[in-house]
């Protein structure tokens, strides 16, 4: 009971010391994963980096629509090394339906891929990420990419980079290069609005 306890501390006193680096609007979207396994290594990335949700469009609906239910799921505890019981993660049947969601909660939609004629298209670390207060970032299929729907309603698409012989990553790999960028940026700029609002607040007084 009492080493259960200890526990139960440790978790509340990490919770609360990474509460305030965790980057709010910030949501990355899965689209059509073919392996659910990715899923729970793309989680992994998004809840070590300090994203606010994942949202996964699973057409086959190889996830439960429960949140609770998820967590249960082995494939995504094994994969995502329990990160999924730290993360809030919403499935969606299609990619219209999240595009709908997202855009009534009025977030801004980046993709990404490499470099697609007739759109706005930036390299990843050449963008600013801060542009945007609420942002969503998706990455495609593991093999077809993002579909031609998610780009038509994207403000812009984001190539990663790459000086090798081999022009790709894989879905986990993606993942994480991108939101570290994203997150490294956003991050960056809450701390310096709060630190801006302190000096405010204390001028003020």
């Amino acid at each position: 009971m009492m080493e259960e306890k200890k526990q139960k501390s440790s978790v509340r006193k990490r919770a609360d010391e990474i509460k305030g680096d965790r980057c709010k609007n910030l949501i990355a979207v899965i689209e059509d994963p073919s392996d659910i396994r990715n899923i729970g290594t793309v989680i992994r990335n998004v809840n070590a980096l300090g994203v606010e949700k994942v949202y996964v469009i699973d057409p086959r609906s190889a996830l439960p629509d429960d949140w609770q239910e998820m967590r249960e799921t082995k494939a995504l505890n094994q994969t995502s090394v329990s990160a999924i019981k730290w993360s809030f993660v919403k499935r969606f049947d299609s990619t219209e339906d999240c595009i709908v969601h997202l855009e009534k909660n009025r977030f801004v939609s980046i993709v990404t891929s490499p470099h697609v004629k007739g759109r706005n298209n930036g390299v990843l670390d050449e963008v600013d990420f801060t542009e945007w207060y609420k942002l969503a970032v998706w990455f495609g299929n593991e093999s077809r990419g993002i579909s031609d729907t998610a780009i038509a309603h994207s403000i812009l698409c984001v190539s990663i980079p790459m000086f090798g012989m081999i022009e790709s990553f894989n879905l986990a790999t993606t993942s994480g290069i991108v939101l570290y960028e994203v997150t490294k940026q956003r991050r960056g700029y809450q701390r310096k609005y709060r630190k801006r609002n302190r000096r405010v607040s204390v001028d003020d007084a």
